[in-house]
């Protein structure tokens, strides 16, 4: 894995299309392939953290689903998928004709795993492999789905986020109902169901809000 996570990631998804999204195709885990089998003991032991890169999830589906549906957000801009996991939002920007597109994480697997959806898909992306918060803002347009899942998540970012939107970039995040999610300084855009799975959620389907954020 260490010399090639490409190959490695090729190993264990499969390639699917996200419910939501069928236009897109990405390296996912499924009910077939390794790493959806792997328990979390087995993925310590291969010395993977936690395959969030593996699973397209229902806030990064809505979000994408509302950039492929509204190309004029993105064409000929400057595009970051914020702690985009597997890419899916920045290969829709991508595809949507963005001028650059960005996608930053800080796990090197999942960086692996963007430039592979990107491949797959026809598009170029560059991978950021970096904590950006508190970086100026550089792009016109930045899209973040499901990041309010923990408190420290979300206390990090969100001033950073809003700081952006503030800057005069247009700041996009999809929440599925996540615990965290702040109450102040979002302003709904787009409201959808998404098919999920039992074993990543606790039912078959999400609704998820789409914000513009506010600064």
């Amino acid at each position: 894995m260490a010399s090639d996570p490409a190959a490695f990631i090729r190993e264990v998804t499969g390639v699917a299309s996200p419910p939501a999204c069928p236009e897109i195709k990405l390296h996912l885990a499924t009910e077939i392939t390794p790493l959806w089998q792997a328990t979390e003991d087995a993925l310590d032991g291969m010395n993977v953290p936690p395959p969030y890169w593996a699973f397209c999830w229902a806030g990064g589906q809505a979000l994408t689903r509302y950039v492929l549906d509204h190309p004029e957000l993105v064409r000929g801009k400057r595009v970051l998928d914020f702690a985009a996991g597997c890419g899916v939002s920045a290969v829709a920007a991508a595809i949507n004709g963005a001028a650059q597109v960005e996608a930053a994480e800080i796990d090197a697997l999942a960086g692996a795993a963007i430039m592979n959806n990107a491949r797959l898909n026809g598009v170029e992306v560059a991978v950021v492999l970096d904590d950006l918060v508190g970086q100026a803002n550089r792009w016109d347009v930045v899209v973040a789905g499901d990041v309010c899942y923990e408190r420290p998540m979300t206390e990090h970012i969100w001033p950073w986020l809003r700081k952006l939107a503030a800057e005069g970039a247009m700041v996009l995040m999809a929440d599925p109902g996540r615990a965290y999610l702040p109450k102040m300084g979002l302003l709904e855009v787009d409201r959808r169901n998404v098919q999920t799975s039992l074993e990543l959620e606790d039912k078959t389907s999400r609704e998820v809000v789409v914000y513009r954020i506010v600064g």
